[in-house]
Order: C-alpha cells, then structure tokens, then sequence
C-alpha cells in the first residue's frame, strides 16, 4: 500500500492543506518540507495582507511607507502583477478603485508557488498543494491527482474533476465570498451569468490571474486564456451548465 500524509493549517484565512504519497509521506524530510512551506505562506501573508494593519499593502494605502521603503519582494511582486495587467488587457490590475493597491489576485498563487518549492526538493515525493480550493500538484510517479471543482451554488458537491500529475488549477467566481468581483477597467461590480471559471495549466500564478481575468470577462471568458499557451479553463453557469475550453483535461481514474 503506498504511503499517505496530511497537514493543514489556516493561513491567509483559509485552509491550506497539504497530501503526500510515496514512500517518503511519512518521513521527516516530507514533515520539514511541509512546515517550510507553511512557513513561506505565512510571512506572504504578513507581507501582503489588506487585512493586517502592519503589512507592506495596508502601510502603502495609508502613505505610512513608500515604494522604496518596502520589502524588495513587495516590489518584485508589484512588477508581476504590472506584468499580468498587461496580459489580460486591464480584466486583472491591482489598482484599487478610489486609490490603494492590493496584489490579492495575484499573490494567493504566486506564494503558494513559490513556497512549493520545498515540496520540490524532497526527491519522489507526489503532493498536492492546496490553499483554498487553489491547487498546485507535482507527481515524479505520472500518477495524477484528481481535482473536484466545487459547485458555486452548493458547496458541498463536486461538479467536474480534473486529473493532474504536475501543475495548478485555480477557480475565480461566487463561490467562496459571494459577488465581490469588480471590473478594474469601469470599477464596476462584475454582473455575470457565469458563476464561477476555473483554469487549468502549468503555473498557479497564472492560473489564478487567469481565472480572475475571465471571471470579470464573462461572456468572452474562453478567449482570455490565449493570452498565454497550456491553459484551459472550465466555466459553471447559474443553471447548472458547464463549458470547458477543447483543452480541457479529462479526470483520471486515479485519486488522490
């Protein structure tokens, strides 16, 4: 029977959850590695959360800091999410309406990612990674995770699965905190027949920015994600119905 191991914490007031297979699941490398990366989300956390009154965003909002008093990382990620605005032609920007600026759709995936590479450096360990229904995998044994996408009108059943041995899929919608989407373009609440979009493909980073943009695109959701080759996304109407992307990877038999 081959090994498993769980963890999960609350950060980022959400559960992050990690599972582990292989014969390395139970070893202490496994455990460092995991603690490691709950390490990693919390300090992104510290960093870069609208909520905290200490964090690098909320001593911007308040003009408590500027640019060049900040953490080089908070910098670093400032020119990513430049980068993604300019990838999605303005459907994702950190520029908060009436002044602010909050990386939030950015920076779940792009720490998440980051922290995973701890998960890396324990050689033949499969794991999923998963920070709130955002998931992040990596199988050296090709054995696939299979990934329940939630249904936005009942969070309690799984819609649609998606088999993955390597790589993120991350979902933008209602679901977890109801009609809180704007279009940064007219700072207008998103109204969208569309529930939620999830998007799968290499990077969670990407993936979630992804998401996001096509969420806010609503009807053109599926031509977002050509801004960018191996993504494919999987849309859930208000009636139920889904439409996925011709890419769309299939579910396996195989769960995790």
């Amino acid at each position: 029977m081959v090994s498993r191991r769980s963890w999960v914490e609350q950060i980022m007031g959400l559960p992050v959850s990690v599972l582990a297979r292989g014969e390395l699941a139970d070893s202490a490398q496994a455990d460092a590695a995991v603690r490691a990366v709950f390490a990693e989300l919390v300090e992104a956390d510290r960093l870069f959360s609208p909520f905290k009154p200490g964090s690098a965003v909320s001593l911007l909002a308040r003009g408590e800091v500027g640019w060049d008093d900040v953490d080089p990382v908070v910098r670093a990620v400032a020119e990513r999410c430049d980068r993604a605005r300019d990838l999605t032609c303005g459907r994702f920007d950190p520029e908060v309406p009436g002044g602010g600026w909050d990386p939030s759709g950015l920076v779940k995936g792009w720490a998440v990612e980051r922290a995973g590479k701890r998960l890396r450096e324990v050689s033949e360990l499969d794991w999923c990674l998963n920070a709130g229904g955002d998931v992040l995998v990596l199988c050296p044994s090709k054995r696939p995770f299979t990934i329940g996408i939630q249904d936005p009108g009942d969070p309690g059943r799984v819609v649609a699965t998606v088999a993955r041995a390597d790589g993120a899929v991350a979902t933008s919608g209602t679901a977890a905190r109801g009609a809180h989407l704007y279009d940064p373009r007219t700072g207008e609440p998103v109204l969208s027949r569309w529930l939620s979009v999830s998007v799968s493909g290499p990077s969670l980073e990407y993936a979630d920015v992804l998401a996001t943009a096509a969420f806010v695109a609503g009807e053109e959701w599926p031509a977002v994600l050509d801004a960018l080759p191996g993504y494919e996304g999987l849309g859930i109407l208000a009636n139920g119905n889904l439409l996925a992307t011709p890419g769309w990877p299939a579910a396996g038999s195989a769960a995790g």
